[in-house]
């Protein structure tokens, strides 16, 4: 059994999407912010922090899910 085509699409634009939030997260330089008075930031480090620690997960289990086998129809349909 193939996976459906669409199957593969969702998973190559949730793929493209998070990447590109993963690269204005690193991009945001937070380590930079951090080195600055609290009243000069535009943003919390540590959130830009949280966000990217999520992003590389989310990123790694879609990547596990393309790598997978598709799961095998149930009896029961």
């Amino acid at each position: 059994m193939t996976v459906p085509e669409r199957e593969n699409d969702v998973l190559y634009e949730l793929k493209v999407e998070v990447e590109i939030e993963l690269t204005e997260t690193v991009a945001s330089r937070p380590e930079e912010e951090m080195a600055l008075p609290i009243s000069d930031w535009l943003f919390d480090p540590t959130d830009a922090e949280r966000e990217e620690i999520g992003e590389r997960g989310l990123l790694a289990a879609v990547e596990v899910l393309e790598d997978s086998p598709p799961p095998e129809p149930s009896a029961e349909a």
